[in-house]
């Protein structure tokens, strides 16, 4: 059986660009993650020591929004990188993050990028 959580649509301003006025004004970005986690211990024990916490993995969501990157690459790294250093008993880990309404001199809803484990 595969299990996991899932963290949707979490939403920040943040300051990511390539373009000065991104660096000024920043943007809206949306973070979904998918953390595939053994959750029968947890599903038997009713007890957080068993499964990952949605609000410590938000914080450092959070952390790494704040820093400022001129490619959202970069911060999905960054996101990636952190949650499988800081949570080691998440086995597998998706990362999507979108910037919506980037410049691109035309109408796009959002530009994505998504770090995955195969």
């Amino acid at each position: 059986m595969q299990t996991y959580i899932e963290l949707r649509e979490m939403k920040f301003h943040a300051f990511h660009g390539v373009f000065p006025q991104e660096n000024i004004v920043g943007n809206i970005y949306i973070v979904n993650l998918k953390l595939f986690v053994d959750l029968q211990p947890a599903s038997i024990s009713d007890n957080l020591e068993d499964t990952v916490s949605y609000a410590d993995i938000y914080q450092c969501v959070k952390k790494e929004m704040q820093i400022p990157s001129k490619l959202i690459e970069c911060v999905a790294g960054r996101i990636f990188r952190k949650i499988k250093s800081e949570f080691p008993t998440i086995n597998k880990l998706e990362v999507r993050l979108s910037k919506l309404n980037p410049p691109m001199g035309g109408e796009v809803q959002a530009a994505c990028v998504v770090f995955t484990e195969a």
